[in-house]
């Protein structure tokens, strides 16, 4: 399996620093009187609200940017000085064609505003340049010619008040889906293991779909391995569901699904690996892999050793959320991995080979690991979901 092991540096999504001098004399609006009705809701029209999976911005007082998307005018996003910034993040290219923007006071203050779009995060297409109307606190809807790109950025140049940049809600428009793209789902909602093409398992107690716990639905995957177990007479030990999903190269997909680590895991410095997208016709380590190392979860991308595109923290006893976003290619100029984790994008697109050359992949889900680890170790698994649009695993 490994012998070595290269560490990389973790990519994390981080806001930057807020622009313009601090409000010396109060936060946001505190001296100001709100007129907001308490646990008002948001209601957008002539918008199809998108989903956005992220959203950063370049500073906040402590009315931090997530209270944009909390369905509450009460919360708000706030921050001082012309030019401030909230950007969100649709996860992929989608049809965008406006923005809903609840003001924060947005009834005492008109604010002078623009929308730029972004494919890559970096470069920005200025789509819209305007003022808010000034006359109410619910949101106004303000369109552009479609235009495709992954994110939304709102940049706040003041107010006929003052300089702060408050945005009690907001949601990017666009077209709605034409219909689902979702591929397969593996989510054991069948109360058995009949969505998966096959098992490698010692006996079927290794490979239990339970009640209890499930991240959703009514069941989930209960894997167990215990030393010894080798059902394929192979390295390690392994009991695992198998999904022969064959991704042609060039292909592009979502994968969710969500994990649970018993309480009393094992804590040991060799490979534990709960999900893989294995290569066909050859042994050895996967393309594709995430894998328990001590304390840490780690993406493996390229085999052994490979390249540790991301690690975390382990957590046991809670369900960890995922989405891997992968473009399946040997070329890494065109093949990339993507991840959200716990709902925040973790890892930004890198490019790298997902694929190796003249093999397609598949995947296998359960608990596979050293056979040097002496203790039973048991991992959950739920919510499979594989499909082509982020829409759809959201």
């Amino acid at each position: 399996m490994k012998k070595t092991l290269l560490l990389a540096e973790m990519l994390l999504v981080i806001a930057g620093a807020g622009c313009g001098a601090p409000d010396t004399t109060a936060p946001e609006d505190t001296r100001e009187a709100v007129t907001t009705t308490a646990a008002n809701a948001l209601t957008v029209q002539n918008c199809t609200p998108l989903s956005a999976l992220t959203v950063v911005a370049s500073g906040n007082d402590g009315n931090v940017p997530q209270n944009t998307l909390d369905d509450v005018l009460d919360t708000r996003w706030s921050s001082f000085g012309k030019g401030s910034w909230i950007d969100y993040d649709l996860g992929a290219d989608r049809t965008l064609s406006g923005a809903a923007i609840a003001w924060h006071l947005g009834n005492t203050r008109a604010n002078a505003f623009t929308l730029s779009v972004s494919s890559d995060g970096t470069n920005y297409t200025t789509v819209y340049s305007g003022t808010s109307s000034g006359t109410t606190t619910a949101a106004e809807t303000y369109t552009f010619a479609s235009r495709t790109a992954r994110r939304l950025r709102i940049t706040v140049n003041g107010s006929t008040l003052n300089d702060w940049a408050s945005i009690a809600e907001a949601r990017v428009c666009g077209s709605s889906s034409t219909g689902s793209t979702v591929v397969w789902r593996g989510d054991f909602e069948t109360g058995d293991r009949s969505q998966w093409t096959s098992t490698q398992m010692v006996s079927a107690d290794r490979l239990q779909v339970v009640p209890s716990p499930a991240r959703q639905g009514s069941y989930a995957l209960k894997a167990t391995v215990i030393q010894g177990d080798d059902p394929i007479n192979a390295s390690g030990n392994r009991n695992e569901l198998v999904k022969m999903t064959r991704e042609a190269v060039g292909s592009e997909y979502f994968y969710k699904w969500s994990t649970m680590f018993a309480s009393d895991f094992p804590s040991v410095k060799t490979w534990q690996l709960f999900a893989q997208w294995h290569h066909e016709g050859g042994s050895g380590s996967p393309p594709v892999e995430l894998y328990v190392y001590g304390e840490e979860m780690r993406l493996n991308i390229g085999g052994d050793p490979g390249v540790i595109v991301w690690k975390a923290p382990l957590v046991r006893g809670q369900w960890q959320d995922f989405i891997l976003h992968v473009k399946w290619s040997p070329d890494p100029s065109v093949g990339f991995v993507e991840l959200y984790y716990k709902g925040q994008l973790v890892l930004p697109k890198r490019s790298i080979a997902t694929q190796f050359p003249g093999m397609l992949n598949y995947l296998k889900v359960g608990l596979y690991r050293s056979d040097t680890v002496t203790a039973p170790g048991v991992v959950y698994h739920d919510g499979w979901t594989m499909a082509r649009s982020l829409a759809d695993v959201l």
